[in-house]
């Protein structure tokens, strides 16, 4: 017996993987930091369907991995992101993941994008946000503690959003800070000497105790704290905290940010609120935005990928 081929169920095509080549030909600072102020800004005002990640140890191998699901839009998907810091100085990153776009009006498969660009790029790019909303107009000085992929990536997105003219360098590892500092044009220091005077300040470390004392900043900095996720876990002393506190989302920080759970300090708006004219900007001798990632903004990202990689 033969099968009349018109008569077969027509499969869909194939979903389309785009792996980090292809994404980094197509993402760039000047779109995507426009597509996370205004996703920023739709989380906060109700647009988004997300909680908050879910996170499950690898124990044995001191690894995370997240589950991070969102519906947003014509989009709904999930990033899938894994932390092993045990991969550091190997061929492997530290951070990998892969995000999953499906169509939100019929369930279809889209797309599946290599995560791990994407996630290092959003989160420089929510930083630019919060840098050009908060921090004051004629910032000059930025000091950067860390000296490893996000250092690099806050390095790029946020002199889109300032005219920085002193670019500081602190790294635990001081021949890193040297590297880093010759490739990017900027000065290695001492910890207390790169925050002290400095207009905005980036924290993206793996430290898990405070690495910045709140009696180093000078009145009016901004500190985007980007480095500690989880409860136990902070890079700013208890001081450090006592300006606004800015967040990406309350939910998040109430279960996640050890910075400002351990140091009890109290909430005082999401970005997207300020962003979105619900809140007015903070008036505080300090502001701290502390930065957690969220899925809505990963979803972001991958459908803005995926629209340039069409074109």
């Amino acid at each position: 017996m033969t099968h009349n081929s018109d008569s077969l169920p027509q499969l869909n095509p194939p979903i389309r993987f785009l792996d980090e080549n292809a994404v980094g030909k197509v993402l760039r600072y000047e779109d995507l930091i426009p597509a996370m102020e205004r996703a920023l800004i739709d989380f906060s005002t109700g647009k988004v369907l997300q909680p908050v990640r879910s996170i499950l140890p690898s124990a044995a191998h001191r690894g995370l991995f997240g589950i991070m699901p969102a519906v947003y839009g014509d989009l709904m998907g999930a990033k899938l992101v894994t932390l092993f810091p045990l991969n550091a100085g190997t061929a492997l990153p530290t951070h990998q993941g892969i995000i999953v776009l499906f169509s939100a009006a019929t369930g279809k498969p889209l797309a599946v994008l290599d995560g791990r660009l994407i996630t290092e790029m959003r989160t420089a790019a929510v930083t630019a946000v919060a840098t050009n909303l908060l921090a004051s107009r004629d910032a000059s000085v930025l000091a950067i503690l860390g000296s490893g992929v996000q250092a690099r990536a806050h390095f790029e997105a946020l002199r889109l959003v300032r005219n920085f003219s002193q670019i500081r360098i602190w790294s635990r590892d001081p021949s890193r800070a040297k590297a880093l500092a010759a490739e990017i044009g900027g000065t290695p220091m001492s910890i207390e000497d790169a925050v002290h005077g400095a207009d905005v300040v980036v924290t993206v470390t793996g430290a898990s105790e405070p690495i910045l004392q709140g009696k180093w900043l000078k009145e009016g900095a901004l500190v985007n704290a980007v480095g500690a996720v989880g409860p136990t876990r902070r890079e700013l002393d208890t001081e450090a905290m006592h300006g606004a506190v800015v967040v990406d989302s309350r939910e998040a920080a109430d279960l996640e940010s050890g910075d400002i759970l351990l140091a009890g300090a109290t909430i005082y708006a999401e970005l997207g609120e300020i962003l979105a004219g619900t809140r007015p900007k903070p008036k505080a001798e300090t502001t701290v935005f502390k930065s957690l990632g969220l899925a809505v903004e990963d979803l972001a990202a991958g459908k803005l990928v995926l629209e340039k990689s069409r074109r």
